[in-house]
């Protein structure tokens, strides 16, 4: 969406504006790659309705909304901050949507990564020269974004007790969310328009075939991770990406890593180091108990 296809000694060429065609082609690829995987490879038995897959499409355009509009209105310390704090309200999402539980450490940890990740991205990535001002409609934006997309985790992790696969779960989502995608540009009058331009630039086709192909192996990671660890696990692994690639971007170009962005590491490892430790501690104490409660059977 930054380059200029079809561009000449006479001519700039043009650029492809409507991010939202961009989003469908990556579905509809991840619809057809699931389509085929369950064709090809033996799958459970579906005994999810359909239509409770729509929610999850839904609540997922939506966050993309709320967020792609909160940029206009928040500054970029608000962002940061929003982003890297999603981990609690996707936990508290979850004892509202699927009835799950966690213990006191678990959102200790989870607040601990979120504070370490915020540090780190406020001092050591740069503040934009064009960051807006944050209002009150920015951060009603930011609470949508963070609600819809902490119930779009959440709404997925509660149907696979269904027993569905993570490629089932994928295929159900992508669908409705084609189907959402394409009744949008149908009233917006810009499916026509972006076919024509893939028409008329045949690069800018394979970058986006590129750009789809990679959108869909994500999602394969994404939905394995949310059906076998939770939505709770999936958010900090999401969380800790953001910093992790400004971290590898420090080491690639030898940019400086402040010191609050080094206390920021530090508290982030010590907190995944306690998730560890806790859960560690967790199995060692459930151990304990099963040759306890074998004798009594036996008895």
């Amino acid at each position: 969406m930054t380059r200029s296809y079809g561009a000449t000694a006479t001519s700039p060429g043009e650029r492809f504006s409507d991010s939202q065609f961009l989003v469908l082609m990556n579905r509809v690829l991840a619809l057809m790659v699931a389509g085929l995987y369950c064709i090809l490879c033996k799958q459970p038995r579906h005994g999810a309705p359909m239509y409770r897959y729509s929610f999850a499409s839904l609540s997922n355009v939506l966050s993309s909304w709320c967020q792609y509009e909160a940029l206009k209105f928040v500054s970029f310390p608000t962002q940061v901050l929003a982003k890297a704090s999603k981990v609690i309200p996707v936990m508290l999402m979850g004892k509202l949507v699927s009835r799950r539980s966690y213990e006191h450490w678990e959102y200790l940890t989870a607040g601990l990564v979120s504070v370490g990740v915020s540090m780190f991205l406020l001092s050591s990535g740069p503040e934009p020269h064009s960051s807006p001002a944050t209002t009150l409609s920015g951060l009603i934006l930011l609470a949508g974004y963070i609600a819809f997309d902490s119930f779009t985790s959440n709404w997925q992790d509660a149907l696979f007790a269904y027993k569905m696969s993570s490629v089932q779960m994928m295929f159900g989502v992508n669908f409705f969310s084609c189907l959402f995608t394409v009744g949008s540009l149908l009233e917006q009058g810009a499916l026509l328009e972006g076919v024509r331009f893939m028409g008329r630039h045949s690069e800018f086709a394979a970058h986006t075939l590129l750009l789809s192909v990679c959108s869909a192996c994500g999602q394969l990671f994404i939905f394995y991770t949310i059906g076998q660890f939770g939505a709770a696990v999936f958010t900090i692994i999401m969380t800790l990406r953001q910093a992790f690639a400004i971290l590898l971007s420090c080491l690639l170009y030898g940019h400086t890593v402040t010191v609050v962005g080094g206390l920021g590491v530090a508290v982030v490892f010590a907190a995944l180091l306690l998730r560890v430790y806790a859960r560690g501690r967790l199995k060692q104490r459930g151990k304990k108990v099963v040759p306890v409660e074998s004798s009594v059977q036996k008895v």
